[in-house]
């Protein structure tokens, strides 16, 4: 019986473990299936943050890349790319030259590949990827592998770009020459309108004889040698200019009736200059008018620049047709041999009987009245000038050969250099320190033009060196004739503007933002000036 009741137990306990055997397998797959749910979810969210993570990072480099940088690195397939596009162009050209016309022709396509490729990835602001560089990198090897083969080495690719170069930089230079020398005419050549402002006066100077008797009355006038009033000179054949200049300047005096003008011009303008000022009131100034060819002392025996003048090598310098293309070209313009531009240095032979004077060139506005000038303290210097060692040329090396002994030995190369345009000249002190046998002992040193190239600055320096009073830089602004970034207060503070470079203010190639300054001095009401300037 015990037998049985044992038999009859242990089926009950084998029962028994099955079932926790099976709630034991039911909860480890439950268990099983909740981590199974949850690192799912849990891939999910990081796949979710990583996708995130992916977009912004792509938005940054979007954003933040700099092409430039991106074409400069030495990893970067835009640099690749650039590096083999230029190399392409070299096997065109040497490729064109061995009739290989295409060959040239695959490199040429591949290039465009290239560009447009760098274009686009410049354009959305992205790096070229790999799967986008590797085809055109692969087509652009081999075809320059081809390149190669075809016997276009490395050293006939270099003589041949050498040469190359050569030819681009003589094109480029003769380019540059000869838009300088376009430049230059624009800005030499006389519009039309100011030769039919000369032809009409000119026609009134001969045809009215009263006009004579006026300049022959003034021309004894006793104001043109008092020294209580105040004295300005201009040299040019500028009729409307030197107008300009004149009425600047006795609109902003405070006493215009104690001015006195001296105007030099040439023969030719000399019958329209004294037509024009003649006729015009001036608010009571004085405008004194002379013909240059009148004056007899001017002569080569006297002057280097005459004699200069007169050379044949000079004037085939200046005025040749053969000129040289190694020289820039407005260091061959004739105006730099001029006599009118020569003549300020002349100034105490012209007005003998003068102590100070202004001189003023004829292409600067005056904004001020200029008579303080007149009390202003030299320290015993002849030259009066605003220095202009914050300009673009500034000291004398810029414009002396201190390759030459006889400059170098003589001149500090740091000297700072001075603005002609607007100078107080005090004439006493200039005939003490003989100013005009200093000009000419310069001028004829420089007869072979080795120690300066450009015009009457270079002598200036020279002639004035030791001589010069610096004066505030708001008396005279320059750059209006070529800078196109002056400060509109450094304008309005200054009491002359200069109209320096090629851009006149009378040309249509003025700078639009400056020439009102120069035009509200026009009396545009005058029947000539409707007739020749504003039609």
């Amino acid at each position: 019986m015990r037998r049985r009741a044992a038999d009859y137990r242990r089926p009950v306990r084998r029962r028994f473990s099955h079932w926790i055997c099976a709630l034991l397998g039911l909860f480890v797959l439950a268990v099983l299936v909740l981590f199974i749910v949850h690192h799912n979810q849990h891939e999910d969210r990081v796949e979710q943050t990583v996708n995130e993570e992916d977009s912004r990072m792509e938005q940054v480099v979007h954003e933040n890349l700099n092409f430039t940088e991106e074409i400069l690195s030495a990893t970067s397939y835009s640099r690749q790319l650039a590096e083999q596009m230029t190399l392409a162009k070299a096997y065109v050209i040497i490729a064109k030259e061995h009739n290989n016309l295409h060959l040239a022709w695959e490199l040429s396509s591949k290039i465009r590949s290239c560009q447009l490729l760098l274009s686009k990835a410049a354009m959305r602001g992205q790096a070229i990827t790999l799967e986008e560089a590797e085809p055109i990198i692969s087509s652009l090897s081999s075809l320059i592998y081809k390149a190669q083969d075809a016997h276009y080495d490395i050293a006939t690719t270099i003589v041949t770009m050498k040469s190359h170069i050569q030819a681009l930089e003589e094109r480029a230079n003769a380019a540059t020459v000869q838009s300088t020398v376009f430049g230059q005419l624009v800005a030499e050549a006389f519009p039309k309108s100011l030769h039919c402002l000369i032809v009409k006066l000119s026609a009134d100077w001969l045809r009215r004889p009263s006009l004579k008797d006026l300049a022959n009355e003034q021309r004894n006038s006793p104001r043109l040698a008092d020294n209580n009033l105040y004295h300005f000179c201009i040299f040019s054949d500028n009729v409307l200019a030197t107008s300009v200049v004149v009425n600047s300047t006795i609109s902003n005096a405070d006493h215009p009736k104690q001015i006195v003008f001296h105007v030099v011009t040439n023969g030719v303008s000399y019958g329209a200059m004294q037509a024009w000022f003649l006729s015009n009131d001036f608010k009571g100034s004085t405008v004194e008018v002379q013909n240059i060819e009148e004056f007899s002392w001017l002569n080569a025996s006297y002057a280097p620049i005459i004699k200069q003048l007169l050379d044949v090598d000079s004037r085939a310098y200046y005025f040749g047709e053969n000129q040289d293309l190694k020289v820039e070209s407005k260091l061959q313009n004739p105006k730099y041999i001029s006599l009118l531009n020569h003549l300020r240095f002349y100034i105490p032979e012209i007005y003998p009987q003068l102590e100070k004077i202004v001189f003023l060139d004829d292409d600067v506005v005056v904004q001020k009245d200029l008579t303080p000038l007149f009390s202003l303290d030299l320290h015993g210097n002849v030259n009066g000038a605003v220095e202009t060692c914050l300009e673009s040329f500034h000291r004398y090396y810029k414009y002396l050969n201190f390759s030459n002994p006889v400059i170098s030995s003589k001149f500090d190369p740091q000297a700072c250099g001075w603005a002609f345009g607007m100078n107080v000249l005090d004439l006493i002190a200039w005939r003490k320190a003989n100013v005009t046998a200093r000009y000419h002992h310069w001028q004829e040193q420089n007869a072979d033009r080795t120690l300066w190239k450009l015009g009457t600055l270079p002598a200036g320096l020279l002639a004035f060196y030791g001589l010069t009073e610096p004066l505030d830089r708001r008396w005279h602004v320059l750059g209006l004739g070529y800078d196109l970034n002056i400060d509109n207060r450094l304008i309005e503070s200054a009491a002359v503007v200069h109209f320096n470079g090629n851009m006149k203010p009378w040309l249509k190639l003025a700078i639009g933002r400056y020439k009102p300054l120069w035009e509200r001095y026009i009396n545009l009401s005058h029947p000539y000036l409707q007739d020749c300037v504003t039609s």
